[in-house]
């Protein structure tokens, strides 16, 4: 795969891994949309093994980049309604294994989060890391330089091949963003290249926006041109 390396300057020294986004002069993991309690809601007859992907990929992400502060960016939750007991052990695990590697959690609230609240203290609705601003990107938060989010599941088809991918380009109110793919890997993502709209207010018309892709084979970081000039080598 060849991409293009422009960018925009808020998330310049952004660093990324594993669905997630480390932003080191801050010690900052951010991730988005866990999900945790999408493989009970799933119709099949047995486990995907979220738990275990999840925090086994947490404790790589961990080990990595040593974070002071891990930032879930919005739906840690799947379903809307309830917290089943399996679910809430799930985040329990999650929770101890931030604090275990010796990382703060901070959640935001995202649309899959309402039950939130009575099985986890201290969400917020936005969080500053530096010139940015953690949300969810449901909802419109404060302006700011940056924003990083995640909602839309970004996901993109190359050479036959659906990968998750960050979009980064300019925010409908004038900032810059980031969206990062859905951290868990039971969500198949939106393919960016052929969507019309993004369900964000944050987000304006997608051509402007760049694909960024993890080339996890030789941990590489590839940013592609705007998707108005990718689409015709898709």
């Amino acid at each position: 795969m060849r991409g293009a390396t422009n960018s925009p300057p808020v998330f310049e020294d952004c660093l990324f891994r594993d669905r997630a986004a480390y932003f080191p002069d801050e010690r900052t993991l951010v991730l988005a949309d866990v999900h945790l309690g999408r493989d009970r809601a799933s119709n099949v007859e047995f486990s995907l093994g979220e738990r275990e992907d999840v925090l086994s990929r947490l404790d790589a992400l961990l080990s990595r980049f040593d974070p002071r502060e891990v930032v879930v960016a919005g739906d840690l939750l799947h379903g809307f309604d309830s917290v089943p007991h399996g679910v809430e052990r799930s985040l329990r695990a999650f929770e101890r294994h931030i604090e275990d590697g010796g990382a703060r959690l901070v959640v935001t609230r995202g649309n899959h989060d309402p039950m939130l609240d009575s099985v986890l203290e201290g969400v917020v609705a936005d969080y500053s890391i530096g010139a940015s601003l953690a949300c969810h990107g449901h909802e419109r938060p404060d302006p700011a330089a940056g924003y990083v989010h995640g909602h839309i599941h970004p996901a993109i088809t190359i050479e036959g091949r659906k990968r998750p991918c960050y979009l980064r380009g300019p925010a409908a109110d004038g900032g810059e963003v980031l969206v990062l793919p859905a951290f868990t890997r039971l969500a198949g993502g939106v393919d960016v290249a052929r969507a019309g709209s993004f369900r964000s207010p944050l987000l304006g018309e997608p051509d402007t926006y760049r694909p960024v892709v993890l080339d996890e084979d030789v941990d590489e970081t590839l940013a592609f041109p705007p998707l108005s000039a990718l689409r015709s080598h898709l």
